[in-house]
């Protein structure tokens, strides 16, 4: 009996743990490749500060207090952290963090579209987040590879470090850049939503930020769901220890 309240006792105190640390480290990664113009540029940094702004994502971000980074990325060598991990503790946090996003230079102009390398990249700066229960990457582009390395094999790499990679497909016409990222990009817990057009990126943004900050680890809603969750969230920030 006393093994049994110690094994409740300590279920309590990882769900405690987990509700009050960081939910989630969440890399937002920008295409800047050559097939992005400067209008196109414009729309996705405001529909993407406007989306961190949005009264039900920023709540989602204060609450789970997460922690953001942007990347910018397009060719092999191009690749920079355009914002460091930040964590939303407040409302003003959300607020600064959207303003700085908004006001951010274009890093890349003519360069290629590189996405294995953009993806090795995100990788390599999950170690300096803060700790967090989930890493994931919300990665948009406009064009499939052109140059750089294996996508597969980068994938299977971050999923084999626990990392998701979600995608937001950017079409002129058709599903041909939703399919690769569907086939090439995407981790087995992630997911692909189509823009049709940098026009339509401002509310997709919003859509697929809610998505991925609502989602859960993998599990199912069954009634063993709330000890697992808080389990997978206590093990991961004690691994990071």
């Amino acid at each position: 009996m006393m093994c049994m309240k110690r094994a409740f006792f300590v279920v309590f105190l990882l769900i405690a743990q987990a509700s009050h640390a960081c939910q989630t480290a969440l890399i937002l990664s920008m295409d800047v490749s050559n097939s992005v113009d400067v209008g196109e540029y414009r729309i996705q940094v405001d529909g993407l500060a406007a989306a961190l702004q949005d009264r039900e994502i920023a709540e989602i971000l204060v609450q789970d207090q997460v922690s953001l980074s942007v990347i910018q990325w397009s060719g092999v060598d191009r690749q920079v952290v355009s914002i460091d991990w930040q964590q939303m503790r407040s409302a003003a946090d959300v607020r600064a963090f959207a303003a700085q996003t908004r006001a951010l230079p274009r890093a890349f102009v003519l360069s290629d579209t590189a996405p294995a390398e953009a993806m090795m990249f995100a990788i390599n700066h999950f170690p300096n987040a803060p700790k967090c229960a989930r890493w994931v990457v919300d990665m948009s582009g406009d064009g499939t590879a052109n140059s750089g390395g294996s996508v597969s094999a980068t994938r299977r790499l971050a999923e084999r470090r626990g990392i998701t990679f979600n995608a937001l497909a950017i079409e002129s016409m058709g599903q041909a850049i939703t399919n690769y990222y569907r086939k090439n990009v995407l981790t087995q817990d992630g997911f692909v939503m189509t823009a049709a057009g940098f026009q339509d990126y401002p509310p997709m943004i919003r859509e697929k930020l809610l998505r991925e900050l609502r989602q859960l680890i993998g599990e199912g809603p069954d009634q063993n769901g709330t000890y697992r969750l808080a389990q997978n969230r206590a093990n991961r920030l004690m691994s990071q220890e």
